[in-house]
């Protein structure tokens, strides 16, 4: 899975950028990792995916994160391996990744920033998907 030779799958792809989202700021929170499980565990998207791939994803992910054209060489990964038509549920879950913790902070911002920018996605759509994940993980205060 580390080269080039091993591509993706699909639900990888989409792990891949629920563990992007989550690194992004350097601090994988418990939240965060409970909401990616969850995900897993209750789509339909998931029904047949081994979620042992999910640590071997996360590896990876974190070390290309970890590289200086890393996150360029994982969109291009991404890019290869997840159809289209699923951009936008790779934005969905990344969103509510992104909301699971109840803040939003600035590295997370840039990188749904920029995964809405590689996955093609109209600001229209990002908007009302981000919408939907504020309301979704809204805590009463």
């Amino acid at each position: 899975m580390g080269d080039n030779s091993t591509p993706l799958s699909s639900q990888d792809c989409l792990v891949a950028v629920m563990i992007a989202i989550s690194a992004s700021d350097e601090d994988i929170r418990t939240a965060e990792l409970v909401t990616i499980q969850s995900i897993v565990n209750h789509l339909p998207i998931f029904s047949d995916y081994d979620v042992d791939r999910i640590k071997t994803v996360a590896a990876m992910v974190l070390d290309l994160l970890s590289e200086v054209d890393g996150l360029d060489a994982l969109f291009g990964l991404i890019r290869e391996s997840l159809p289209k038509g699923l951009n936008e549920t790779a934005y969905v879950i990344a969103c509510d990744v992104a909301a699971a913790d109840g803040k939003l902070r600035q590295e997370e911002l840039r990188m749904l920033q920029e995964i809405r920018y590689e996955l093609d996605l109209d600001r229209l759509h990002g908007a009302a998907i981000e919408m939907a994940a504020r309301a979704r993980f809204r805590k009463l205060n």
